[in-house]
This record gives C-alpha cells, structure tokens and sequence, in this order.
C-alpha cells in the first residue's frame, strides 16, 4: 500500500494570495502547499481522499491517471470544490465515479453540483455515484476500509483507516471512540494549523499531545497554514516520530 500526500495546506494554500512573509516567500518546495488531500494505492486500486480546487494540479504533478473511487471527508469547499475536474477521469476509463462520504457531504455535493444530477445534463459533466457512509466498516473499490468521526468546531468530519494507517484532517477533538480506533497506528496523519489556538483545528501543540496520546509509531502533520512557520525551522522542534508533511510525500505500508 502506498499513500501519497496530494495536498498539505490548509483553506487558502501556501503561498497565501498577497501575503509577503517568510513561509510564503520561501523558496524551499516543502512551503508550497496545495490544499489538503491525499491518495491511496492498495491493491491495484487509486483512491483519492477529498477532491478540492487543485485536484487538476496535484493529479498531473503525481502522475494519477486512474481513480476507482473517492473518499470526502467532509463539505466544506477547499475539500470537494474540485469534483468537476473527476469529468477526465469519467471520460478516461468510460465509467462513472463512485463517491463516499457522510449522507451530510453527499447532499452537499448535490446541491453544489446540481448540474451532475439534473434530468437533463449538459454533454461533459461529472458523472458521480454517490454511497453514504457512517463511522466503521465500509467498501470502497473492493477495498475494506474504515470510517471514524472527528468534529470539526462540533461539525461531524470523517476520517479513514486502513491497515496501518489513520488519515484525520480538520479536527479540533476525537470523540473516545475514535480514539480508541485509531490509537497505535503504524502511521497517524493529522491536523495542525498553527501555533495559536483555533476554534475549529487542533494547534501544533494540541496535535502533539494527542499524537502521544495515541501512540503512532509515526505521526505526520497536515492542514498546515503559513502561521506555522516554514517547514524547515518547525521541523527541528517535532519531537521524535513526528513529522511535517509536505506536498509529494509517499510512503510505502504493508497491505492491509
């Protein structure tokens, strides 16, 4: 199994449009971050987790040229406003694209991309399968994988896992439940904005009290705003284990 980090930043991307400090003006290629998402490879199966607006970008720049399902975590635009651009993949493999996420993001996404499911459709247009999903067990792409709930400022946001690996994005707390499902990972993506507190994402330092707490053998951090700091200087603090994720980033798991 490999997963391939598509995206690492948070709504508005590093660089942020008209800003002028140090990370966004950096010239080290781990400061320049895409919105948040990630890919999977399992089995002979691709798997995208979200599909936000640089889907285009970040499928051209890994080489994707296939996609079996996608996963969303949740509605909010930097995570689906890229699911127009899953037309190319429509088209390429001669299938439609089957969509999981919470009954919440599915009705989100019907309404924001009305002219997908419209009677009447224009030539050209996402052809979506939607399947909801609730946090445990679930199939997607013949792939066994798990659904678990985190909240997001007390909206509900799904995570995955499979095998080894825990994917949470967008949190600010993890009910017990999920913890207790995620807890031990070979590896343990998750969020972490910046240093201050935020009312809806986990802050570096509470990032790395949960890391501890759940005891990943390796924890990588993601939705990751220019606040942070540049990669480089961040990185030397992180205590052992704990890494920055950049754009690009793969790694290799065994199957689950």
């Amino acid at each position: 199994m490999r997963f391939t980090f598509l995206g690492t930043g948070t709504s508005q991307g590093v660089p942020v449009i008209g800003c002028r400090c140090a990370v966004c003006t950096s010239s080290d290629a781990r400061d320049r971050r895409l919105r948040t998402s990630g890919w999977l490879e399992v089995g002979g199966r691709s798997i995208l987790i979200d599909a936000g607006p640089d889907l285009r970008q970040q499928s051209l720049r890994a080489g994707i040229d296939h996609v079996d399902a996608v996963l969303l975590t949740h509605e909010h635009m930097d995570h689906i406003s890229g699911m127009d651009e899953l037309r190319s993949f429509n088209h390429r493999q001669r299938a439609v694209m089957p969509v999981h996420a919470s009954e919440a993001t599915l009705a989100a996404v019907r309404r924001i991309y009305a002219y997908a499911f419209a009677a009447v459709r224009y030539p050209g247009v996402p052809e979506l399968e939607l399947h909801p999903i609730a946090p445990g067990p679930f199939t997607a792409a013949g792939v066994g994988l798990e659904a678990v709930e985190v909240l997001h400022l007390g909206m509900p946001v799904l995570g995955f896992r499979i095998g080894g690996l825990s994917y949470i994005t967008d949190a600010k707390e993890l009910p017990p439940s999920t913890k207790e499902r995620v807890g031990g990972s070979e590896v343990l993506v998750l969020n972490a904005l910046r240093h201050e507190p935020h009312a809806a994402h986990l802050n570096l330092e509470e990032a790395l009290d949960l890391a501890r707490e759940l005891g990943a053998r390796r924890t990588f951090l993601t939705h990751i705003s220019h606040l942070l700091g540049r990669h480089a200087d961040v990185q030397r603090t992180l205590p052992e284990g704990v890494e920055l994720a950049y754009d690009g980033l793969s790694m290799v798991l065994p199957d689950a």
